[in-house]
């Protein structure tokens, strides 16, 4: 992408583009390719954030944290990487070549082994509360980033809606583009509004000049952020069809498929494994290559991790235990394996990293204060990050 995930570039070749890559197998990370080909375009002066969601769970024992000669090592050997004494799956060559630039994390330890719940905690760090409706990492970033006069929105999720906007408000909730090879629904003006560009930005304007008269009545009838709010949402419509350009600052790739209960060797070597190892590793060469390394952080992480026991499926479980996510970009630095797992991988060996701790190692990746203060829907102060960064990697 930002290649998703920083940019400022142009609205209609971004358009253009997008709808040229119904080509590849899994169109979410040939989007994120695409949209390379603007790097010159592409914001320079603030930290943007590249979430890679694996839906469902990846064994990360498989990949990042391998077990060779154990019982619950599995089929794979370890490879190693550019990164000194990092060895990582012999299934992912292309990201072993950009281990320098990448850091595992392999001592996380989380408290939810439910797909939903895991899913939340790992977006928002924290477990799913009937009170608080947290925001997702995605989000709080777009709202500390995005300019609130950009049309376009400033968290975008591909593959699969991300979570969402919690008790920041609708404003900056995710614009989800489930088919990257399709340009979304209702992003431009109709054709039979006319035929030349110039009418037809005088007849948007109209139409808007008739909305904003109907707003008004709405504000004054129903007074409140909610009258706020719509007219915000709408005002960024608008923009969004009328303007040439645009920024985002925060992108959500989702690669599912990972919820292997069963035949866990053959998914990751036939199917997974290929894929994320071309998109990553590409993604993260390019992103180098291009100077847009130091600006850019990616995360790589799903809900939970999966047993190392393998079961009598030939496949893995659930496990929250402790597992492993990696990181990269910005400020972080790169070619470092933190913490450890025994020699099993049934238990963390040394410095475990809670889910706190991993997000205030990334927004301290992107120039944010982990201590920085929000309020939340009850009016609460509560800081973005509940934890430490990890100052090996900061």
């Amino acid at each position: 992408m930002l290649t998703a995930a920083y940019s400022m570039f142009n609205r209609r070749h971004f358009l253009k583009h997008m709808a040229g890559l119904s080509l590849m197998a899994f169109p979410a990370f040939r989007f994120l390719q695409g949209i390379q080909a603007f790097a010159k375009e592409l914001k320079k002066d603030n930290k943007s954030l590249i979430i890679l969601w694996m839906s469902g769970g990846p064994p990360t024992i498989d990949l990042w944290d391998m077990k060779p000669g154990q019982p619950t090592g599995g089929e794979f050997k370890p490879k190693p990487t550019s990164a000194s004494g990092i060895q990582i799956s012999e299934l992912m060559p292309k990201i072993a070549d950009q281990m320098k630039h990448l850091s595992i994390i392999r001592s996380l330890s989380t408290t939810e082994g439910d797909h939903q719940r895991g899913r939340v905690l790992m977006h928002t760090a924290h477990s799913p509360s009937p009170i608080v409706n947290y925001p997702s990492i995605g989000s709080l970033v777009s709202s500390q980033l995005t300019a609130k006069e950009v049309a376009l929105p400033g968290f975008i999720s591909i593959g699969r809606p991300a979570d969402g906007p919690g008790f920041l408000g609708m404003n900056y909730a995710p614009f989800t583009v489930q088919n990257a090879g399709q340009p979304p629904d209702n992003i431009r003006a109709p054709e039979v509004l006319a035929h030349e560009d110039a009418e037809k930005e005088q007849r948007i304007l109209r139409r808007r000049r008739l909305f904003l008269a109907v707003e008004d009545g709405f504000t004054e009838a129903k007074h409140g952020e909610a009258a706020s709010a719509h007219g915000d949402i709408y005002n960024k419509a608008f923009k969004l069809v009328a303007s040439k350009e645009g920024k985002v600052f925060c992108v959500e790739v989702d690669l599912g498929g990972w919820d292997l209960h069963q035949g866990v060797f053959p998914a990751l070597k036939n199917q997974r494994l290929p894929t994320l190892d071309k998109a990553m590793g590409t993604l993260v060469k390019d992103l180098v290559v291009r100077g847009l390394w130091k600006n850019t952080v990616v995360l790589w992480l799903g809900e939970f991790g999966r047993t190392p026991r393998i079961n009598p499926n030939a496949g893995r479980d659930h496990w929250a235990r402790c597992w492993s996510v990696v990181v990269g970009g910005g400020g972080l630095k790169g070619g470092i394996a933190y913490g450890s797992t025994d020699s099993d991988g049934t238990s963390v060996k040394d410095n475990p990293v809670s889910v706190g701790d991993l997000f205030a190692t990334v927004y301290k990746g992107m120039g944010l204060d982990p201590a920085l203060q929000i309020r939340d829907n009850l009016g609460r102060p509560m800081k973005i990050a509940e934890g430490n960064p990890i100052k090996e990697l900061v």
